[in-house]
């Protein structure tokens, strides 16, 4: 730990602490708590609703819809592997979990979480000082890697990060903990700066969901984003690869990549392959997960006139792949991807039937056609469910 952390003059009073086991409590949801809209229904009931939801917002396409792609069911539980919680002092102990209205509502047996989740917040919970010395406003896990975010621009008490915790976190299998200095923290989570590393490693790995032994394991950091179900998000891929076919001399455009984990694929079958991400983490994370990939960061509609020059390569067609944010494509993105670089096919993962739909409208309007639009449970026990689309080019913009 660096010397330039201030440190408390007392130390914390510790309690026993919970094996790094414990933590694997049985599934007892509280009535309160917000999350996991489906919890109650059987897992058919569940995907029955999710799929007359769909078929509701898509129904321009209800014939290219097929059934949902759901996950075994022994991932239905145990499954979110990150989470971004709420933290809240309350009888003299840290509630971690979601917010109903101004109160956080613990949650430390939720049945979604991991057992590692789990068994890192109870951890945690039995060490971290109170307010003010201690001013936690969010807990957030990715995978091995824990942030902490307290409200204050200035080093909170650090004298309960100690070698017996270090012993813990190693055996639960966290291995960095960052402390974010956030001092507006409340319905924003993260700021630019002020970010410390405090203990282990800033980056992780994981063969997670890989399924064939030649990929290497996939690099990430605190605030990557992964798909909770890696098995399931490969199926996906599978589908998708299967579809666009790409080639050795195809240009592939991978926007809103994420840490790479597409373009580690694609880059096995073409030697133009390029990347834009916002994030600069995952930008980081997909450059060694994908060193063949060109990646650029910031926001896709700013990278245009980069992805515009790639288009004089050599090639024979043109694929894309994308996976944008709730808010779909933006709007310049659409209009490039229409008027300027014209690919042959499309796959459009998304998280928002509506800007689905929105985007679809749009590209059909442009001469493109949606084939089949594959939907994936993603968040098993929840209302939400994601969407594989197939989009070929049939007539030129002008036809």
């Amino acid at each position: 730990m660096p010397s330039s952390y201030s440190i408390a003059p007392e130390k914390t009073k510790r309690s026993a602490r919970p094996a790094a086991d414990s933590a694997d409590c049985p599934a007892d949801c509280p009535a309160a708590c917000p999350g996991c809209a489906h919890r109650y229904l059987s897992p058919e009931e569940s995907l029955k609703k999710k799929a007359q939801w769909l078929s509701q917002k898509l129904s321009d396409w209800q014939n290219a819809i097929t059934p949902i792609k759901a996950a075994d069911p022994g991932d239905w539980t145990g499954y979110r592997d990150m989470v971004c919680l709420s933290a809240q002092w309350r009888e003299n102990r840290w509630a971690v979990g979601l917010l109903s209205g101004d109160t956080v509502i613990p949650i430390p047996c939720c049945p979604v979480h991991s057992p590692r989740v789990k068994a890192a917040i109870a951890c945690l919970q039995a060490v971290l000082p109170s307010p003010p010395d201690f001013p936690m406003r969010y807990y957030l896990q990715s995978g091995a890697q824990v942030t902490l975010v307290v409200k204050s621009s200035q080093m909170p008490r650090m004298d309960w990060l100690d070698p017996e915790l270090d012993n813990e976190l190693k055996t639960i299998g966290i291995e960095g903990l960052w402390l974010h200095r956030h001092p507006c923290a409340g319905r924003k989570v993260f700021a630019k700066n002020r970010w410390d590393l405090v203990w282990g490693k800033a980056r992780s790995s994981d063969r997670r969901g890989i399924c064939r032994t030649e990929e290497k394991a996939l690099v990430y950091g605190p605030t990557s984003f992964q798909q909770l179900i890696p098995a399931l998000y490969q199926q996906a891929l599978d589908a998708a690869e299967a579809f666009l076919k790409p080639g050795r001399m195809d240009l592939f455009f991978d926007l809103y990549c994420g840490i790479g984990s597409g373009l580690a694929r694609w880059c096995r079958s073409s030697e133009h392959v390029t990347g834009v991400e916002l994030s600069g983490e995952s930008v980081s994370c997909a450059k060694k997960n994908a060193p063949a990939a060109v990646v650029y960061r910031g926001a896709c509609r700013h990278r245009l006139p980069q992805l515009t020059a790639e288009l004089a390569r050599a090639h024979r067609k043109r694929l894309l792949l994308a996976n944008p944010p709730r808010t779909g494509l933006e709007t310049e993105v659409r209009r490039w991807i229409t008027e300027t670089c014209r690919p042959e096919k499309l796959a459009y993962l998304s998280c928002s039937a509506g800007t689905l739909r929105r985007d679809l409208l749009n590209l059909e309007s442009q001469g493109y056609t949606a084939k089949k639009i594959i939907p994936y449970d993603f968040f098993p026990r929840t209302h939400h469910v994601e969407t594989l689309a197939f989009i070929e080019q049939t007539r030129p913009a002008w036809g």
